[in-house]
């Protein structure tokens, strides 16, 4: 039996390697569809199934799903892996194929625990005799965190390997642009799945429908998956390329070396808790701020949802193709952060009319910031990572989001419970609905000032000192190592 040829993706460096093309861009983009799908599948359809039709308490059933954001550190480690030690021959796709398949399975896995979780609290209500259940929903969410991990993590390191200055900013607004279509594309199979069930279904009925979709999405994803990134790393990758050392001397505690030897990076990493804190800190009171300030039922305050995710995808896009190779990366973020400052303020002008497509207008506009920002942040993270060790840190970036993604929500909602107790403490007897805005501003304009000390932080940011300070740390540290 042959072993695989490990050398499949060496090009040497006299020999030209083909760029990527608009197409090729658009099938690497199908991957990130593939994400958006199932992210809806298990933050939305899982979520609400958990909470409406079983009667899980929300803070449970929150809970366990977002153990799997806890996973992140993970990333660092899955980084350096697919850095140093090629699987199935490859030092990017086989992670990826291996990832998306362990979803899929993790996923169904996880819905099935839910079933017996259901099935318990119809027969005799919710009771703590319930825990070991749900730890072992909280432990699947965590493999299924590291299988995102192993799938997200070596997948954007491709994309570094693959582009170059002339196909960054328009593979990276192709990307994530595909990514708000496949969370599109999760609600018609959702809805074509589903379609059969009624208003009152039964556990058993429930159970049929979401385990179909829960087995014919993942089956999707895993196939878009493989589809979109087969042949791409042996033809475009530039990863040895750019390498100048073989892969067994990037041990680990090399990697980390690399990744800390720089001010630079530091100064990124806060400057990417700062950002993500201050962009996502609303998704916790965004619908509560139009049901109560504005008036909004239920169904409409839904709809910001999607007037926010058309906002923010003709921002990646916009930004990708023509903003970004315009001003540059540092400018468009330090753009998009004013921009959404501005938005921000524009949000709590606008609580003052009342007015409900006044705040569909703000949230559209916010969301075009959004996009701006996401699509400008993730190339300025592509040129301050080291081809070396690419996946390390890509690894520690999406640490850094990570982190900031989990405490964005409760920092958000720890906000608004202050600004409503200071708002009660004036006012005697129950606090009218609309006077609870200066509560909802305090949020918003702590994001506003987070997105100023974000352009702050990001001026500081040097690539150029970067990627010197690097080279000299790859060269030190493989030194040390060897004596």
């Amino acid at each position: 039996m042959s072993s695989p040829d490990l050398t499949d993706g060496y090009v040497a460096p006299d020999q030209a390697i083909p760029k990527i093309g608009l197409f090729t861009m658009l099938r690497l983009g199908v991957f990130n569809m593939g994400l958006g799908i199932m992210s809806l599948l298990t933050l939305g359809v899982l979520n609400r199934v958990m909470i409406d039709e079983l009667r899980v308490p929300a803070l449970v059933a929150a809970g366990a799903i977002a153990v799997h954001q806890f996973m992140a550190p993970a990333r660092i480690w899955i980084g350096q892996m697919s850095d140093s030690k090629p699987l199935f021959g490859y030092h990017r796709s086989g992670y990826i194929w291996l990832g998306i398949v362990s979803m899929a399975v993790t996923a169904f896995i996880a819905v099935q625990i839910v079933w017996q979780i259901g099935s318990r609290v119809e027969a005799s209500g919710w009771s703590s005799g319930l825990s070991p259940w749900v730890g072992l929903l909280a432990f699947e969410f965590a493999l299924y965190g590291l299988a995102l991990s192993s799938t997200s993590t070596p997948f954007t390191a491709l994309l570094v390997d693959v582009s170059d200055d002339e196909t960054q900013s328009k593979l990276v607004g192709i990307g994530w642009g595909m990514l708000m279509v496949g969370i599109v594309s999760g609600v018609i199979i959702t809805t074509i799945v589903l379609k059969s069930l009624g208003d009152t279904p039964t556990l058993d009925e429930l159970r049929s429908s979401i385990n179909r979709l829960f087995i014919i999405a993942p089956s999707i994803v895993c196939g878009l998956a493989i589809l979109s990134t087969f042949g791409i790393e042996k033809k475009y990758s530039r990863l040895q390329q750019r390498s100048r050392q073989r892969d067994d001397q990037i041990t680990f505690g090399t990697a980390i070396k690399v990744l800390t030897a720089s001010r630079q990076t530091g100064l990124f990493f806060i400057f990417l808790l700062v950002l993500s804190l201050s962009l996502f800190m609303q998704d916790a009171v965004l619908e509560p701020y139009g049901g109560q300030i504005f008036g909004m039922a239920i169904a409409e305050t839904t709809q910001l949802n999607a007037y926010f995710g058309m906002g923010t995808l003709f921002g990646i896009v916009a930004t990708g193709f023509f903003l970004a190779p315009r001003l540059g990366k540092k400018r468009t973020i330090k753009f998009g952060c004013l921009w959404a400052s501005f938005c921000l303020i524009l949000l709590i002008v606008f609580g003052t009319t009342g007015d409900p497509r006044q705040l569909m207008l703000g949230v559209g506009l916010f969301g075009l910031a959004s996009g701006v920002l996401t699509t400008g942040s993730i190339l300025l993270l592509l040129d301050l990572t080291v081809a070396e060790v690419a996946g390390t840190f890509i690894g520690a970036w999406g640490l850094a989001q990570a982190i900031a993604r989990g405490t964005a929500t409760v920092l958000g909602g720890s906000l608004l419970s202050l600004g409503k107790g200071v708002v009660e403490s004036f006012v005697v007897g129950p606090v009218p609905d609309e006077q609870l805005l200066p509560a909802y501003g305090l949020v918003f304009g702590t994001q506003a000032v987070g997105m100023l000390i974000a352009v702050a932080i990001v001026s500081r940011v040097n690539i150029r000192e970067f990627q010197t300070t690097a080279k000299n740390a790859i060269a030190t540290a493989l030194e040390s190592d060897m004596d």
